[in-house]
């Protein structure tokens, strides 16, 4: 289950939602395999699912759902996430990066058939807004107007150029706003159309709802109205909440076309039917050296934290996370715009490590490194990892004491800066670098690592700079300029971008991983 919060971003490991919510629809599916003759898609995922409601959904298994069942105004393209394309709209953005004028190409119709309109897309925008479910932060601050009917203007006070990527999420879907008004929706938390939109969707997806259970089981059929480019193939899609070690056996054996959850060690030997798409996901996994003498002298000492960094080895801990994971260069992950290139990795190097551990006046005192004892992300175990970053450190003459504790009891100790070291991941919240400005002193992230807002004048230079934005070639470098700042002087030490690995049948073509929304069902053909 992911906190989906800016303020509040950690993750803490996928789990199944005990809830089961039965609706009406078509029976509970075939777990045989895909037919032929009914093209069904059978896709095995580890349900962290709480509603199929966009304006309340914003878990990564409703994000794929999602997808399939609602058009937002800006997509990506294939697994993309650096750029935006056009969705239901194309986009024009002010200089200033304070107006987003949306114009609806006209080509789109709901699933009932009638045209998607301007009123439509206020309506849906301002749900998000006013229901104040988990996805509202994405619109704060953002004010919603109707131009004419087929031109929406979004206007913020601050630069914002995050918004275009954050449009593309499928919780920012567009409803049929008089369907849904008929069963209980609002633009207030007065809003009361959660059940229905868990038993139909209002969307003009590819797909509509047919059944859902939280617990076990979605079941999606074509949307007969779909006019997008690019019609499903698979008449009938059933994603059935499966773990991973049995996600294994299943697309093995058969019952399942796509298994989305598997580690790197599940995704080795799987056989000549079965192809492995293996991608760095977008999660960035993390230590903080907390810069707070009040908590520990020694980690807040600059040439500790510099023979941290440079002790550490760093493939070494690539290798035990297995395939498809990589070293994260930066805060940002690899697949963003402004992420930072292999060749600005940290770089091991004792001898350097031996100098500046001497320069920090360290003498061998135990150091404490907290972290979540029950987060496994991408199939790496965080206490696996803390015993080899523990053994590495001890090679460099640096004293680790583990401190393991419940995700429930360490975030506490977290969010209020008050860990020496730590150890945790960033999973965005959107696919723009402006969600990674957190790690900027004074800012959320910053804070939890006793980095305070005067602390570093230069660095906080930077991260001004980056927010008020710019073209994207602009943006692009300035993000990485924060970030080589970052990796020499700041107190976190990237680590991994764990492996994301997706299983399929050989017979399912176009796998692509998507940093947001996972997979593209309706891309998914049939050779």
């Amino acid at each position: 289950m992911v906190f989906r919060s800016a303020k509040t971003r950690i993750a803490v490991g996928s789990a199944a939602v005990a809830l089961a919510l039965v609706v009406t629809g078509c029976s509970s599916g075939k777990t045989t395999g895909s037919d032929s003759a009914s093209k069904t898609l059978t896709i095995d995922k580890a349900f962290d699912l709480k509603t199929a409601d966009p304006g309340r959904m914003y878990e990564p298994t409703g994000e794929m759902v999602d997808k399939a069942l609602y058009e937002t105004l800006l997509s990506f393209t294939g697994g993309d996430v650096s750029k935006v394309a056009p969705g239901l709209a194309t986009l024009k953005v002010s200089s200033d990066s304070k107006t987003f004028t949306l114009t609806l190409t006209g080509t789109h119709k709901f699933s009932d058939g009638t045209a998607i309109t301007a009123d439509d897309v206020v309506f849906s925008l301002g749900r998000v807004i006013g229901v104040k479910g988990n996805p509202s932060f994405l619109l704060d601050g953002v004010t919603v107007t109707k131009k004419n009917a087929t031109t929406v203007v979004l206007t913020t006070k601050t630069a914002t150029p995050a918004l275009p990527s954050i449009l593309a999420n499928p919780a920012l879907g567009i409803l049929n706003s008089k369907v849904v008004k008929a069963h209980g929706g609002t633009t207030t938390d007065k809003d009361s159309a959660e059940k229905y939109l868990n038993t139909h969707s209002a969307g003009s997806g590819p797909y509509v709802l047919s059944s859902l259970n939280l617990a076990s089981q979605v079941v999606l059929t074509a949307n007969k109205n779909y006019d997008g480019s690019d019609k499903p193939t698979y008449t009938r899609v059933v994603i059935q909440n499966v773990k991973g070690p049995t996600q294994k056996i299943n697309v093995q054996g058969g019952s399942a076309d796509v298994a989305l959850d598997l580690s790197g060690t599940q995704a080795t030997g799987l056989g000549s039917s079965i192809k492995v798409t293996s991608d760095p996901s977008a999660n960035v996994i993390f230590l903080l050296l907390n810069q707070n003498p009040a908590v520990s002298k020694i980690t807040s000492n600059p040439y500790f934290v510099k023979a941290v960094k440079e002790s550490i080895d760093y493939a070494d801990l690539v290798s035990i996370a297995g395939t498809g994971t990589s070293q994260a260069p930066g805060v940002v992950p690899s697949m963003f715009l402004g992420a930072l290139k292999s060749a600005d990795e940290l770089k091991t190097d004792a001898a350097a490590a031996k100098s500046d551990l001497a320069k920090s006046g360290y003498a061998g005192e135990s150091v404490t490194l907290n972290f979540p004892s029950d987060i496994t992300l991408n199939g790496i175990e965080f206490p696996t990892l803390a015993q080899r970053i523990q053994s590495q450190l001890k090679t460099a003459g640096i004293t680790i004491d583990l401190a393991p504790a419940p995700v429930a009891t360490e975030l506490d100790a977290y969010r209020n800066g008050t860990e020496t070291i730590g150890l945790w991941y960033w999973g965005p919240d959107y696919p723009d670098p402006s969600d990674y400005l957190v790690f900027a002193p004074g800012n959320v992230v910053g804070l939890r690592a006793g980095w305070s807002a005067t602390a570093d004048a230069s660095i906080s230079k930077l991260a001004d700079a980056a927010t008020i934005g710019g073209s994207n070639a602009e943006r692009a470098s300035q993000f990485q300029d924060l970030q080589k700042a970052l990796n020499s002087s700041g107190p976190f030490i990237p680590l991994l971008q764990p492996g994301n690995n997706i299983a399929a049948k050989s017979s399912v073509s176009g796998v692509v991983y998507n940093a947001v929304w996972t997979i593209d069902i309706a891309a998914l053909g049939s050779k």
